[in-house]
């Protein structure tokens, strides 16, 4: 199993983290396969998905030896430990709870607490949060977090909501080490129509547009 500090390494290294919330559980395997051709490895199953913690445990075993597998929208230490011992590697939560994340290094997890505002991100990564996921991003835009990194450079930002292929390349130049997508990327209607080309398609371009901005940053 890869450490946190190889998980955060491997998140790092993708930049684009799938936010999967599914109505049907049963399409979990096809979305991400259909994720992984497209090139985007770090995987989050939301607590939203029926059975996650099944989904994860069965899901782990099977993937590819680059992927990385997390939960997310966990919000107290008893999920996240379920969690983990089903095989996530990392888990995010849309808020910051310290007992969620002692219980994630407890077990080497990397843990990515969801912050607003200037004081809950300190606070979070001073409590050691290994990514600070800015939430929600919709209200935020780009600008805050370059702010942010004005007087916290040393600061790891994940921004998660609002990130689409228009404003992705920005969040990167703006310092984020990653950009979490939701329905950007996992579209409910291509999945419900079991279009999974299509994302395999919105994969490769997230991912085209993290490179091409970390290529001019």
């Amino acid at each position: 199993m890869p450490t946190r500090a190889e998980t955060v390494a491997a998140i790092e290294d993708c930049g684009v983290v799938a936010v999967i919330r599914l109505k049907d559980a049963s399409t979990l395997g096809a979305v991400v396969d259909a994720l992984a051709a497209g090139g985007v490895r770090a995987l989050e199953v939301t607590m939203t998905v029926p059975g996650a913690i099944e989904l994860i445990r069965e899901i782990a075993p099977s993937l590819p030896p680059d992927a990385v597998l997390g939960a997310g929208t966990v919000l107290d230490a008893e999920t996240a430990q379920a969690a983990i011992e089903a095989g996530a590697r990392y888990v995010v939560s849309p808020v910051f709870r310290e007992e969620v994340l002692r219980v994630c290094h407890r077990f080497d997890v990397a843990a990515l607490p969801g912050c607003f505002t200037p004081t809950e991100v300190l606070g979070a990564w001073e409590a050691g949060a290994d990514i600070v996921k800015v939430f929600p991003a919709t209200a935020l835009g780009p600008g805050y977090l370059r702010d942010l990194r004005g007087p916290f450079p040393q600061l790891r930002l994940m921004p998660t909501g609002g990130v689409s292929l228009a404003n992705a390349g920005e969040w990167i130049r703006a310092g984020a080490v990653a950009i979490g997508v939701g329905t950007a990327l996992v579209d409910a209607e291509a999945v419900a129509a079991r279009r999974f080309g299509e994302i395999t398609e919105r994969a490769r371009r997230f991912v085209a547009a993290v490179a091409a901005a970390r290529s001019v940053r």
